[in-house]
């Protein structure tokens, strides 16, 4: 029966392809490979990098290593599980390569041959000392009892005791347990001795939920260990963002706080390689996750610690060093891309090293000049990147999804500037179908972006695909509105405590701006968006005076009080929307920002995404508003995921929402049922 349904699955995969074959699909989206970057070889020639392939009959995916030259040439293929392997790097002498599968620790040669377990330890990630002599990895360690323990005959409960804020985050419930960091003696391809947990405290490094090896390091000289921790617990850690890093001292067993007195993040260690410094980001206001991130730098022989970025009215992201420790390199946002930058330490000059209508992801030295970076745009994935770090000049590396990319038409993205309401020039991007008529009409999407302080960039999505929505003959309109970051800190920042306002009229300057034009059809507008984009379109709904013809909210914020008590990062409710509801000072602004205020003046048709694991946005902010909808007669359905949270995960959940959402726009913005 599984193999039969498999046939089926595929056949229809098949026709459903090729029904449409120069243009994207959500069938195709889920073919593509996904490229991230591992590791480059202490010589800087080879390029360590991963491709996740997903299989739909299956439900799942699996991700396999592969090398390429850092100058270019034939990629291959290094590993072939039947699982995945991550958490990829060079041995510091480049003879071998460790990496983890299944939570243990292998390792094979450089070209991929002799792979061979070398550890039974339980890793959730490892790092190889620069001398060779240790290994750091992370490891969950119990701290607390669930109530099935604590009642050891009562060993089938599910119940939760909860005494203390922070019982959940994202997607998961607390379990009683933190990650911690451990050494161990490592001798050509053996662990040997004891772990020794350098912490020994209920606190998580990296940070929960996203934080991964990049906060970890080891100093040149393998003797200390800087590593990110947020050493606070329960209503504490919720209210604060005040992580620190923390330098342990293998020789001493001692740790010293290199960020005390920072209030806000302090995150991702780096030590240069002459070992005189150690390089970290910095937000400064406790309580901020969208803060600027800025670059301070500890120097060891004087003691006192720098920010090199000040002055720039723009954030910098994960600090590199050069092999000679005299440059950082690091990522910024520059008017809706990411771009590579470079800073002299002793001038601290800052400089863009790539210009470009596309986004880097990760860098990593490579040789005397040389970058590797991951790159992508609107109309590709991501691919790896050799970068010229004095001219800026790139050359493609890897070339993983060109067979079928050659084969698909993607719509024009051309960049425009709209005028707001107070009288500011706005970034719009506007994408356009393939094969665009400008003598048609086309049905047009408002898209809002959620964040609220996350750039409307050169993503690739594989959700909230442009391009995907082009090939659907839907004209898009991404506006860069007020609250998001690359345009300078007083752009960024003006988003908090005014969700309902700036933001909102940015919002409809772009869409009436857009309608103005001969080929967008203004009487089949639609808008859509997630998280705070979903709250944005609610909040639409109730004050779009007839402008939209059809809505989709995918775990957006609908009840402003029911979210700010069920939600779990108390500090990003407490900056963005002033603080607890209870507070009699900020009852007008609820009363003015929170969408259901408004949901007596709903009349469009609305879709309504929800994901049942969802924490930062629980699910009573999606059945609230299709509740709401479908009492006063809205046209209106709920797209419900038992087992998804903020995002949409998993290869037959994804095909399902593309399948929804489209069908849900075609209805009500394509009322004839045919293409422009």
């Amino acid at each position: 029966m599984k193999n039969l349904f498999t046939l089926l699955l595929l056949s229809f995969l098949t026709v459903s392809v090729t029904a449409q074959e120069d243009r994207l699909t959500p069938e195709g989206l889920w073919e593509l490979g996904r490229v991230s970057l591992d590791d480059v070889s202490p010589d800087g020639k080879t390029v360590l990098y991963g491709v996740s392939y997903y299989d739909v009959a299956e439900n799942g995916g699996n991700r396999d290593l592969y090398t390429v030259p850092a100058k270019g040439g034939a990629a291959k293929k290094v590993t072939a599980f039947a699982e995945s392997e991550y958490n990829a790097v060079f041995r510091p002498d480049g003879k071998k390569i460790g990496f983890l599968k299944g939570g243990f620790l292998w390792e094979m040669n450089a070209d991929g041959s002799k792979q061979k377990q070398i550890s039974d330890v339980q890793m959730n990630g490892f790092k190889y000392s620069p001398d060779g002599k240790h290994i750091l990895f992370i490891q969950d360690v119990k701290y607390g009892e669930k109530a099935n323990e604590k009642y050891d005959d009562l060993p089938l409960t599910e119940a939760k005791i909860i005494d203390d804020l922070m019982y959940r985050h994202w997607n998961s419930w607390d379990d009683m347990a933190n990650s911690n960091i451990f050494i161990a003696p490592y001798t050509d391809g053996a662990l040997s001795g004891k772990p020794t947990n350098i912490m020994k405290e209920p606190f998580d490094s990296p940070l929960n939920p996203f934080g991964g090896m990049e906060q970890i390091a080891w100093s040149a000289d393998g003797q200390q260990i800087a590593y990110t921790c947020k050493k606070k617990k329960g209503k504490e850690y919720t209210v604060s963002t005040n992580s620190d890093i923390y330098l342990y001292d293998l020789p001493s067993g001692k740790t010293t706080n290199l960020s005390g007195g920072m209030k806000g993040y302090d995150m991702e260690p780096a030590f240069s390689p002459d070992g005189r410094y150690v390089a970290w980001n910095s937000m400064e206001e406790e309580g901020f996750e969208s803060d600027r991130n800025r670059i301070f730098v500890y120097d060891f022989t004087s003691k006192t610690k720098t920010e090199i970025t000040k002055g720039l009215d723009r954030a910098c992201n994960h600090p590199h060093w050069s092999k000679d420790s005299k440059t950082i390199y690091c990522l910024t946002g520059e008017k809706a891309t990411n771009q590579i930058a470079a800073i002299d330490m002793q001038s601290k000059r800052f400089r863009l090293v790539t210009r470009g209508t596309h986004n880097y992801y990760d860098v990593i030295p490579s040789g005397k000049r040389g970058l590797i970076g991951r790159k992508c745009s609107m109309s590709m994935p991501h691919e790896l990147y050799r970068i010229d770090a004095r001219s800026g000049k790139e050359k493609q590396l890897t070339f993983t999804n060109k067979s079928i990319l050659d084969n698909i038409k993607m719509g024009k993205v051309e960049q425009k500037m709209v005028k707001t309401t107070d009288g500011k020039d706005m970034l719009v991007w506007m994408i356009y179908p393939p094969n665009f008529d400008p003598s048609k009409k086309y049905p047009t999407l408002l898209y809002c972006q959620g964040g609220p302080q996350s750039a409307v960039s050169q993503f690739w999505s594989y959700r909230w695909n442009f391009q995907l929505m082009a090939a659907n003959d839907y004209i898009i309109v991404a506006p860069n509105r007020r609250g998001l970051p690359s345009f300078g800190r007083e752009w960024n920042d003006q988003i908090s405590g005014d969700w309902g306002g700036q933001a909102m009229k940015d919002y409809l300057s772009a869409i009436d701006d857009a309608a103005k034009e001969s080929y967008v059809d203004e009487d089949n507008l639609g808008a859509v968006g997630a998280s705070f984009g979903g709250y944005s379109v609610y909040w639409l709904a109730g004050n779009h005076e007839k402008r939209f013809k059809s809505f989709i909210s995918h775990c957006g914020l609908f009840n402003l009080e029911s979210w700010y008590g069920t939600t779990e990062e108390m500090f990003f409710a407490n900056k963005d929307i002033g603080g607890a509801y209870w507070d009699p000072k900020l009852k007008e602004s609820y009363l003015k920002h929170s969408p259901h205020r408004y949901v007596q003046n709903w009349d469009t048709p609305m879709m309504v995404i929800h994901g049942e694991k969802d924490f930062r946005v629980p699910i009573g902010e999606g059945m609230q508003a299709f509740q709401a909808a479908q009492l006063q007669g809205v046209p209106s359905r709920f797209l419900y995921f038992p087992d998804e949270g903020h995002w949409v995960q998993k290869p037959q959940n994804g095909l399902l929402w593309h399948r929804e959402f489209f069908g849900w726009l075609d209805e009500w913005l394509k009322p004839e049922g045919k293409r422009p």
